[in-house]
């Protein structure tokens, strides 16, 4: 089962720190998608840039592309959030673009994975106002770090 990518933006978060259930995925429409270019950046200072491309359309509240790096060094898998990008969903394909610092080194000749998904903040009810609904998610995929 394929970890979510974790959610770089305060509010989805917040949304996530407080909810009790979240919204399982469902299977995404065939207008929606969201893939991960097989490079990644690594910079000197451990900053990451992940990028790929999304599509969606419509939705009861703000969408975001969330990407997550997954990390197999010698002594365990890490799993790291690389920020969000607020989505435009017009059903345009457009391009993504994000970055965050791990909290470790990676070196880049290690195995590094990537995944990302299309999660709107749903309108909830009671003491949730906005819950995560996840609309489309990559597969895991190999990445390679080049250093920028």
């Amino acid at each position: 089962m394929p970890v979510r990518p974790l959610l770089g933006a305060a509010a989805v978060t917040l949304a996530l720190a407080t909810a009790a259930v979240v919204t399982p995925a469902t299977a995404a429409e065939p207008h929606e998608s969201v893939t991960v270019d097989h490079v990644a950046r690594l910079a000197a200072d451990g900053t990451v840039t992940l990028s790929g491309t999304y599509r969606c359309t419509g939705g009861g509240g703000p969408v975001f592309v969330s990407a997550s790096l997954i990390h197999s060094g010698p002594e365990a898998t890490l799993l790291h959030g690389i920020g969000s990008t607020r989505a435009v969903c017009d059903g345009t394909l457009r391009h993504w673009t994000n970055k965050g610092r791990t909290l470790t080194d990676i070196p880049a000749a290690d195995p590094t994975q990537v995944e990302a998904a299309l999660v709107e903040l749903a309108p909830g009810s009671g003491l949730l106002p906005l819950v995560p609904r996840f609309r489309a998610e990559s597969p895991r995929q190999d990445v390679t770090l080049v250093a920028s």
